[in-house]
């Protein structure tokens, strides 16, 4: 076994045997967290400011400890500023936290308060917030345990930000022999020395359960001796992102006061009422006129956890069976996601094993809308004749076999299905039809247009089972890839590569629209149909039309807008499969993607297999994880698994979790926690 120095030779007398992939010249020499005696001299030669940078359970904490000890022994006055909010080393969660070494432990000397666990989502507070602590340190040696995000704009950001805010002259890089050195770029760009830190073999990363629950742990004996403090919210400035219009979302939230930049206090939210907060508070902390929340909660079980907004949406497996109604057909296809908006719900009908076929229904409408079109035997035929629109990613077998479900399921419904495709998808399905004998339907055979998207033109056909030919029926130019337009919606589409031509697709829903009953009260407007009318023509942007009230008035559509209703953007959700790893399809479908309430995107095969993803044009789970951070996606559905892997998904979700918080993982199935 070729040992981790062989592969950080001195670079002072060689590089020819340095891989190319490991990264910056100034990467002069390699230690041993096994052995920090030597790292400790380096830091001893003078004062120094170092950053430590890994991912998630490599042992930062632990050597920073470690090093901090031995420093300590020797005179040396140590910092550390534990700079992951989602797991600190010592002091808070939600928090970067500054410590003085005493004895054996760390003393908390200050806080700034990032109201978040997620390091990623919130990385421009915490940077400042570490910036400004560690302008406090003079002398001595200050130790920076940054958070486990080492891919993507985000770790890239990170490491470069902290670098410069910290005014770090040292890089101690935490890594595993074998394993690729992330962010060698960014590394490379630093003014700082850099050195590789063989990892620990006893470093490893405790499981999620475990983690909140050492993290709440240390949250609870912070509010130990917590009371009760009233806040007049009519007096503060709430800072961050606070659930303005949901009182129910309050409760549970960790929120901090604030004194110009100054975190003064940190508590809980305990209750909501009218123009009110109570707040567990410390007896040591203050309250001020500010008040800073994001998004770390208590979840329902007591866990302090990162929440997701109130009442937009749902995320999980298994649906209910209205959606997935009970059936005979074998369970072995996985766990089934859905995803549930105020526009639409959406089921993954086959699984994350099973032929690509996501149904999305329109809330509020008796409307589907299919996403390819694999096995439809999971589907009610009473779905194709609500099915309006079908958006066909590529016509490979596991993604068009379930047209003929839909043909036979459709036959006398004399509505036209729509379906987009790639180039060539109106003659295949043309053929797929007249593999049938039609001589008993006559005039009743199912009706299609078909729409081939051709670069920047949608070309339309039409034809109908029974009737010889498909028919041309005109061309359209598209702007910005939309190839549906309605006033509720609109499915915009991008060509990718998979050795054939493939189509993503998203699903853009308007913005919606909130009445505030509040409002509605004060004018003492009762609700009717006159709301919905307001809603549609605020939709349509006639804002200088007028509309009639129940009192006998009439307003503008803007005015009563401004004065009524509340707007927040759709919930965009976006289906990507069957896709090479190629920069022009990343940056395409990041475009796609970006601010996605949800991409289901697919991620067939694991990084050990990666020669496999390339030869075959699909994605890894490291890339299917890199585009989703990339994207800035509020949730990523992995699906299309390799059947290879049946029986332990849960290894492909927990590869793909290293490198984006936001993955979707079902709480029941192999998938389950591995603790």
């Amino acid at each position: 076994m070729t040992k981790f120095g062989s592969l950080y030779p001195d670079l002072s007398t060689t590089t020819e045997n340095l891989p190319p992939s490991y990264g910056p010249a100034q990467m002069k020499r390699h230690f041993s967290a096994e052995h920090p005696e030597s790292l400790s001299k380096l830091l001893l030669a003078r004062a120094r400011r170092v950053l430590l940078v890994g991912p998630p359970g490599i042992g930062k904490s632990t050597l920073v400890k470690a090093l901090a000890g031995s420093l300590h022994k020797a005179g040396r006055p140590v910092h550390c500023l534990a700079a992951d909010p989602g797991m600190p080393a010592f002091g808070i969660p939600g928090a970067v936290n500054l410590g003085l070494w005493k004895q054996d432990a760390w003393e908390v000397v200050g806080r700034a308060a990032v109201c978040s666990l997620d390091a990623a989502r919130f990385r421009l507070p915490l940077i400042e917030a570490a910036g400004d602590l560690a302008s406090q340190v003079e002398g001595g040696t200050l130790l920076l345990d940054t958070p486990g995000v080492v891919r993507g704009v985000a770790g890239a950001e990170l490491l470069i930000s902290l670098a410069h805010r910290a005014d770090v002259d040292l890089v101690m890089v935490l890594m595993r022999e074998g394993q690729p050195l992330h962010l060698s770029q960014e590394l490379q760009s630093l003014a700082a020395e850099v050195v590789a830190v063989e990892a620990s073999a006893s470093a490893s990363r405790p499981g999620k359960g475990i983690r909140d629950r050492q993290r709440t742990r240390h949250w609870d004996d912070y509010l130990s001796h917590a009371s009760e403090v009233e806040i007049d919210l009519s007096e503060v400035a709430i800072l961050g992102t606070p659930p303005r219009q949901a009182t129910e979302a309050w409760v549970g939230k960790q929120v901090a006061f604030l004194d110009g930049s100054l975190t003064v206090g940190m508590g809980e939210v305990v209750d909501m009422g009218e123009e009110r907060l109570r707040i567990l508070l410390p007896p040591d902390n203050r309250r001020t006129g500010v008040i800073l929340v994001r998004d770390a909660v208590r979840d329902e079980s007591g866990l302090l956890v990162t929440g997701k907004r109130f009442a937009e949406s749902v995320v999980r497996y298994l649906p209910p069976s209205d959606l997935v109604p009970d059936d005979k057909l074998p369970q072995n296809t996985g766990p089934r996601p859905m995803v549930q908006t105020p526009s639409a719900t959406a089921v993954l009908m086959n699984g994350v094993f099973g032929d690509p076929q996501l149904h999305l229904r329109l809330a509020h409408q008796r409307r589907s809308l299919l996403f390819d079109l694999g096995d439809g035997a999971r589907l009610p035929a009473r779905i194709a004749h609500q099915v309006s629109d079908v958006f066909i990613s590529h016509t490979h077998m596991d993604h068009i076999c379930g047209f003929l479900w839909l043909l036979r399921s459709r036959i006398g419904e004399s509505e036209r299905c729509r379906l987009y495709g790639p180039p060539g998808l109106a003659t295949q399905i043309e053929h797929l039809i007249n593999g049938i004998h039609w001589d008993r339907i006559a005039d009743r055979g199912p009706r299609f247009e078909i729409a081939e998207l051709h670069g920047e033109q949608l070309i339309r056909y039409n034809l109908q089972a029974g009737s010889a030919g498909i028919r041309p029926d005109g061309e359209t130019v598209i702007e910005n890839g939309i190839v549906l337009d309605e006033p509720g919606f609109r499915v915009r589409a991008v060509t990718l590569e998979h050795g054939i031509p493939v189509i993503a697709y998203a699903f853009e829903p308007v913005p919606q629209i909130n009445v505030l009953e509040e409002r509605l009260s004060e004018r003492g407007l009762q609700p009717g149909p006159w709301l919905t009318r307001l809603k549609q023509l605020l939709i349509e942007q006639r804002l200088d039309e007028s509309l009639s009230l129940p009192d006998g008035t009439s307003e503008t559509i803007g005015a009563l807008a401004a004065a009524l209703t509340l707007t927040t953007p759709g919930s965009k959700i976006v289906y990507a499969t069957d896709l090479a790893d190629t920069p022009h399809n990343r940056d395409r479908l990041t475009q796609l993607a970006g601010q996605a309430h949800t991409l289901f995107c697919e991620s067939p095969f694991m990084q050990k297999d990666a020669a496999q993803a390339r030869r075959t044009g699909h994605l890894t789970t490291t890339a299917c994880a890199e585009i989703a951070n990339s994207a800035a996606v509020r949730h990523l559905i992995p699906f299309h698994f390799s059947r290879r892997y049946e029986g332990t998904s849960w290894q492909v979700y927990n590869e793909i979790a290293a490198d984006c918080p936001h993955v979707v993982i079902p709480a029941t199935s192999d998938s389950a926690s591995r603790e």
